[in-house]
């Protein structure tokens, strides 16, 4: 709105700029001035892109070691388009490749899924999408929307972030899922391929980024090290299972850790000073004389008379 030369609005063209950085960073839904607002949006959709891109062509793979785990080109493809969770799919075709049971499978890759609740928590304050919207909007939840709609810096950004990532990997996924199934499925035979090993090796690649701290390599190491011992010993699938034990574990060892830590800090404070101090020690007996001098003048100033006092009485 102007009102005029007088300078108590700035110009359009101010108000559009100003307007344009509010769209960029303000939280709000509005979508602040024109040309702010448009490059921001061009920069999102750019971003989502990129990312769905990059991530849906990984289904390639995953149609591939599908096929080749015994599932039919039908059934991988319903398993990409209504479970939609890469890592867990991996996951439930590996078993099934290893020779496990259709059951520990599942249960492994719900196990793994779960992970994408967690997500939904944060995305439902961030996106506050209408509640007709959200049983929809949950079938996209998962890493790839969820990074980039919390590197947005306002709520319309990130529901449009959200939203081309989602439907932009959607798509992808499934139709390269397709193409991957009908490939190993005209190459008939996969063993001589090795393509068994195709699902481990695109599912570590996706978790190696992240492993970060070290409590999260420590994780992975007794995990790993679960797995490869109770591989002779258990049904195949269950040491997938069995794997998770790891993060109780760690944490468990953790906090006995921290807790001795603490009892040893609290010890060495409970010390006495003449312990932790020597040149302290050698100074106590001089103070103890000094308090028993000093206790004796109090002594001797009590037996000593009191001129006032005796005056004021016979007074």
């Amino acid at each position: 709105m102007l009102r005029g030369p007088s300078g108590e609005a700035g110009s359009e063209d101010e108000q559009g700029t100003g307007g344009g950085e509010q769209g960029v960073g303000g939280g709000g839904d509005g979508g602040g001035g024109v040309g702010g607002g448009g490059r921001a949006d061009s920069a999102v959709v750019r971003d989502a892109l990129g990312v769905g891109i990059a991530v849906g062509l990984s289904g390639f793979a995953f149609g591939v070691t599908s096929a080749g785990s015994g599932l039919t080109v039908l059934q991988t493809c319903a398993l990409s388009l209504l479970a939609f969770t890469g890592a867990s799919q991996f996951a439930l075709v590996g078993a099934l490749a290893g020779g496990g049971s259709p059951v520990t499978a599942a249960v492994g890759a719900v196990f793994l899924s779960m992970r994408n609740a967690f997500y939904g928590l944060r995305l439902s304050q961030l996106l506050a999408l209408p509640r007709v919207v959200r049983p929809f909007a949950a079938h996209f939840v998962i890493d790839e929307t969820t990074a980039v709609a919390l590197a947005q810096l306002g709520r319309r950004a990130a529901r449009l972030g959200f939203a081309v990532t989602g439907a932009s990997l959607y798509f992808l996924w499934g139709l390269t899922t397709f193409l991957g199934a009908l490939g190993a499925e005209a190459i008939g035979d996969t063993d001589p391929w090795g393509l068994d090993a195709a699902g481990p090796a695109v599912f570590l690649a996706l978790l190696a980024p992240m492993v970060r701290t070290g409590r999260q390599r420590a994780v992975a190491a007794v995990a790993v090290l679960l797995g490869l011992g109770l591989l002779p010993v258990l049904p195949a699938g269950v040491p997938v299972l069995a794997a998770a034990l790891a993060v109780p574990t760690v944490l468990y060892v953790e906090g006995r850790m921290t807790r001795q830590d603490r009892g040893g800090r609290a010890q060495d404070d409970d010390l006495p000073r003449a312990e932790a101090d020597p040149s302290r020690a050698e100074a106590d007996p001089s103070c103890a004389d000094a308090d028993l001098s000093c206790a004796d003048a109090d002594l001797s100033c009590a037996d000593a008379p009191q001129p006032n006092r005796v005056q004021g009485e016979d007074r």
